[in-house]
């Protein structure tokens, strides 16, 4: 058992009870819960300023401005990038849209994927050239050989993805771009929206072109996603929409676009939430890192062998718990209403969970046929609340028996 610090009281949201009884918030892949320090640097912003960024020269603006270019700088040292390489935008996919129309490639442009990409990793892509992904093997890990022979074909583009949503594989990207590198001159797009909370990347070391992320996965506020791209690869890169903002000048003919990454910013961002960005980085980086990634091993170890113990559950994913994060995807069956036990071990005993196809339906629909449940932990999460979720299923799916599951069941 850990004897780590319970982070449990850093999150006001966890605070709240549901019918009587402490929440148990298990849906952090799609959105992490937040800090006090964040929430607190939110609220100050609009508390104490609450002006535009990068429209005026009187205190207040300038004040935003410097905190918002601050944040800027803090999620960059995070990754080991420049700040002049990291775009703030609204989320990953809006981020990953923005490379995909913004290389202006050739209709038939060949690009390489992934089978188990997120939608924000497949669609834009598929609008882009011709998407071919790479299989995978019937636990979600990629299919190496496949991969290789979709490089010989020479692709424009290689898409990445850094873990599965689905399965919690972590892929050996380092080795995938290693690979690509040597095979052709494609350019390289991570989507590493899933892998980053849990650990820390170097993109200089990690050798992709564009990265990919949302802070609202790393305990930061919603609303802003962040693009990583090498200097010369951004400033090579078309805007995807154009206003206030991303200029120099204008005049009635003519308009000069401001340095990168700032052609990239038009209108008005989500100011305070970019200023809370700098709050979650602060509050992740203090995390004594040996002893995370110990809790997070013992997480996935419970969510892995929790699901392989009950018969009547199908794991989606490998069996082993090793090069994945604390996620685990469960197919429960065609009979049971997926989205009815998601409710249910919601209202009824505090338990949050999602359902549904995960936004990478095509691989959820290969796998599992269905529907599936996805329970997914994080820092503040424990061991307890996995063993708890896990009988907590196990009593909703005895109350389902062969007939329709009652609504409304509780313990």
């Amino acid at each position: 058992m850990s004897t780590r610090v319970n982070r449990r009281d850093d999150f006001p949201a966890l605070r709240r009870q549901i019918d009587g009884q402490p929440m148990s918030y298990l849906d952090s892949a799609a959105t992490s819960l937040k800090p006090d320090s964040v929430i607190r640097a939110v609220t100050e912003y609009y508390e104490c300023n609450g002006s535009n960024i990068h429209r005026g020269k009187h205190r207040l603006s300038e004040e935003a401005s410097d905190a918002y270019e601050a944040s800027r700088v803090r999620i960059a040292d995070h990754i080991g990038a420049a700040a002049n390489e990291v775009v703030l935008l609204r989320n990953t996919s809006e981020a990953l849209n923005l490379v995909a129309s913004g290389l202006d490639l050739e209709p038939d442009a060949s690009i390489v994927g992934c089978f188990d990409a997120h939608h924000s990793q497949l669609l834009p892509w598929r609008r882009a050239g011709r998407l071919e992904p790479t299989r995978v093997d019937r636990h979600g890990r990629l299919d190496r050989d496949h991969f290789r022979t979709l490089l010989r074909g020479n692709p424009r583009v290689v898409a990445l993805t850094h873990c599965s949503n689905v399965t919690g594989v972590v892929h050996p990207v380092a080795e995938l771009i290693a690979e690509v590198r040597a095979a052709c001159d494609a350019i390289i797009v991570l989507d590493s929206a899933q892998f980053l909370p849990h650990e820390r990347i170097n993109v200089r070391e990690l050798d992709a072109d564009f990265v990919a992320f949302s802070m609202h996965k790393m305990l930061g506020p919603t609303g802003v996603g962040c693009l990583y791209g090498r200097a010369a690869r951004l400033d090579a890169l078309r805007p995807m929409v154009v206003g206030g903002g991303m200029v120099d000048w204008v005049d009635v003919e003519r308009s000069v676009d401001r340095r990168i990454p700032y052609r990239f910013e038009s209108g008005t961002p989500a100011i305070a939430s970019i200023i809370g960005c700098a709050a979650a980085i602060d509050y992740l980086e203090a995390l004594d890192q040996a002893d995370r990634a110990a809790h997070e091993r013992e997480l996935c170890a419970a969510l892995v062998s929790g699901a392989l113990a009950r018969p009547g559950i199908k794991l989606i994913g490998p069996p082993e718990t090793t090069d994945r994060i604390a996620l685990a995807t469960l197919s429960l069956g065609e009979a049971v209403p997926t989205g009815e036990v998601a409710r249910l071990l919601s209202d009824s005993y505090g338990y949050m969970v999602r359902s549904g196809h995960m936004c990478a339906q095509p691989l959820v629909t290969w796998l599992a046929g269905g529907e599936t449940l996805r329970v997914s932990a994080y820092l503040y999460n424990e061991v307890a609340e996995i063993d708890g979720f896990y009988a907590a299923l196990d009593e909703l799916l005895a109350l389902l028996g062969p007939a329709t599951l009652v609504s409304g069941a509780r313990r």
